[in-house]
């Protein structure tokens, strides 16, 4: 490579496919990209390569040769249509990996089963992309990543090696290089930064009302995790039905809710809370992008959320959040944004206590709007410097000299 040719960087992962949290976390990398590396030639292996290439403007291969692979496989031919795709793809990534200098993978909880997943679907994936990194030499970054403790042994064999593989590797809590450790991985030189959304711009807060102003509810398809498979309806039965008394318990306080998703796969949560509560007062957001989010949960006096970014978003625009939470991640990020106290848990939600919490929370909204305000200076000043040990680490030539930074691992 000269110093007439640009550094081909591929980014990797479900990008595209409606996860608004996974986009938003390609958008604060692509936006560093563009600004500090104008030159570098940007293409994307990933889930929905139409969606990617149409809305950030780069060349897009789709992430799984079969593109059935993530349908439950019940006929014989959809069935040996997946065991081929697993062959074909390693194939397939290795020569997608081989073009390039530089591949990253942005955010997202690549090494984490905290949602129902299985070995062979994105764990397998990402083995395949830091193996191949490792094999032809391309520095494979895990930049911002989340991770958490993996029962099911062949995913965690899978999510060890992939971390081992790479080149570069950083966190968005604590509990996530934790986590790593735990598994065996060497974590001394890694470093915990805030997660990558809070990298993107700012829209402006909603003006102040001395009446009572709308409350953003974020609702998910939550259905419990990796491990809560054999009571996984039970669950989603009473997430839904917690969360439908408490949206009807605004309404009839008068209050207009307005509900926000984060994925596709959200929107039969938001038309069963519609259906149940039958009231004027409840809408539905159409959020296509974090920035959208951002906007809708700035014009709220308030937001009680699930899903990890709905409460990244409502956090980053200062406006005071109540986590229904389902993992650790989003306990750890309540905790940094210093509204720790503010949680309850996705799994039991019991609306007349989230009512209490709702209420404190609305109570103390000046005093915790100048607390995010703090927090979210420090987390600017944090994610440059993320940004900053990422040149290092994977342009050594535009680099200020941190050669520490470009780690291999053994």
């Amino acid at each position: 490579m000269t110093d007439r040719t640009p550094v081909r960087v591929g980014v990797f992962g479900l990008l595209g496919s409606g996860n608004l949290g996974n986009d938003g976390s390609l958008e604060a990398v692509l936006g560093h990209l563009r600004a500090e590396h104008p030159k570098a030639a940007v293409d994307a292996l990933c889930g929905g390569p139409e969606a990617v290439a149409a809305r950030y403007r780069i060349p897009a291969t789709r992430l799984h040769w079969y593109r059935g692979e993530y349908r439950t496989a019940s006929r014989a031919g959809a069935v040996a249509g997946k065991g081929l795709g697993k062959l074909v793809d390693a194939f397939r990534t290795a020569a997608w990996v081989r073009r390039h200098d530089v591949v990253i993978v942005p955010g997202m909880g690549v090494l984490e089963a905290t949602l129902p997943l299985r070995p062979w679907g994105f764990p397998y994936a990402l083995f395949l992309l830091c193996a191949s990194g490792r094999l032809f030499g391309t520095r494979v970054a895990l930049v911002g990543v989340g991770a958490a403790p993996i029962g099911n042994r062949p995913t965690r064999t899978l999510v060890r090696w992939s971390a081992r593989l790479a080149t570069y590797r950083s966190y968005r809590d604590t509990l996530s290089r934790d986590a790593m450790q735990a598994m065996g991985v060497d974590t001394t030189r890694d470093e915990v930064y805030p997660d990558l959304a809070f990298a993107l711009p700012t829209p402006p807060a909603g003006a102040p009302s001395e009446r009572p102003g709308p409350v953003c509810v974020g609702v998910m398809d939550f259905h419990g995790g990796n491990d809560d498979r054999a009571r996984a309806e039970e669950i989603h039965r009473r997430y839904l039905e917690g969360t439908t008394r408490f949206v009807r318990a605004l309404v009839e306080e008068g209050r207009p809710v307005r509900l926000l998703t984060g994925d596709a796969c959200d929107a039969p949560v938001v038309a069963a809370i519609l259906d149940a509560v039958g009231s004027p007062l409840v809408t539905a957001a159409e959020a296509a992008s974090l920035a959208d989010l951002m906007k809708e949960t700035a014009a709220a006096d308030t937001v009680v959320a699930t899903r990890y970014h709905n409460l990244v978003c409502a956090l980053k625009v200062g406006t005071p959040t109540l986590a229904l939470s389902y993992a650790a991640k989003s306990d750890a990020l309540m905790d940094r944004m210093g509204l720790g106290e503010f949680r309850h848990p996705a799994r039991d939600v019991d609306a007349d206590r989230l009512l209490e919490q709702f209420r404190e929370l609305e109570r103390r909204s000046a005093e915790l709007r100048k607390t995010l305000t703090e927090k979210n200076l420090i987390a600017a000043r944090q994610l440059e410097e993320q940004f900053t040990a990422l040149t290092a680490a994977l342009f050594p030539a535009a680099g200020t000299g941190h050669a520490h930074a470009l780690r291999e691992t053994p």
